[in-house]
């Protein structure tokens, strides 16, 4: 065990626990989160059909990516759906308010989306479950993973805007 792996388990508890913190709160309702009914209300405001498929599934990336990340499990797929749940938080809550986290800016979810990025590149390290398995991802493999949470997240973002495009054309 070096320097480098020990600030790479630092960084994965960081960027993981976050994460999974964040999906508990959208699924059990811990630490003043919504729970599950009231994150579905939230994803419906928001214009995402079908509401439980998106609410779930955005749930369950944060607190499952985030365990995955921090125990260093399958970390490059992991991280790389955390890279699209940050592209989506950002582009649907925060990005109109700014940059800063005082005024709901997206300083935060930003953060927490290139410490994925780097997690991404620099794969789980010694201290990690992937080190026991023997799992990574090259060079090639880290970047296309980040490039397909990078465009999944952006599609993600225009699905209200389709809906919304939709119920436009049936009216």
């Amino acid at each position: 065990m070096d320097t480098f792996d020990a600030a790479l388990l630092l960084l994965r508890l960081g960027v993981g626990l976050t994460f999974a913190a964040h999906g508990a709160q959208k699924i059990f309702g811990w630490w003043g989160g919504p729970g599950l009914e009231g994150w579905r209300g939230a994803m419906a405001k928001m214009g995402y059909r079908p509401v439980g498929l998106f609410a779930g599934l955005s749930a369950l990336i944060e607190l499952g990516g985030g365990l995955f990340v921090a125990f260093g499990l399958l970390t490059p797929i992991a991280a790389a759906a955390l890279i699209a749940q940050s592209v989506v938080i950002i582009g649907q809550v925060h990005w109109q308010n700014g940059f800063f986290n005082g005024k709901g800016g997206y300083e935060y979810p930003l953060s927490l989306g290139l410490g994925s990025v780097a997690i991404v590149l620099l794969g789980a390290g010694a201290w990690s479950l992937d080190a026991v398995l023997g799992f990574a991802a090259g060079a090639t493999a880290s970047v296309a993973l980040i490039i397909l949470g990078l465009v999944a997240g952006a599609v993600v973002l225009t699905v209200p805007r389709l809906g919304a495009n939709a119920a436009a054309h049936q009216g």
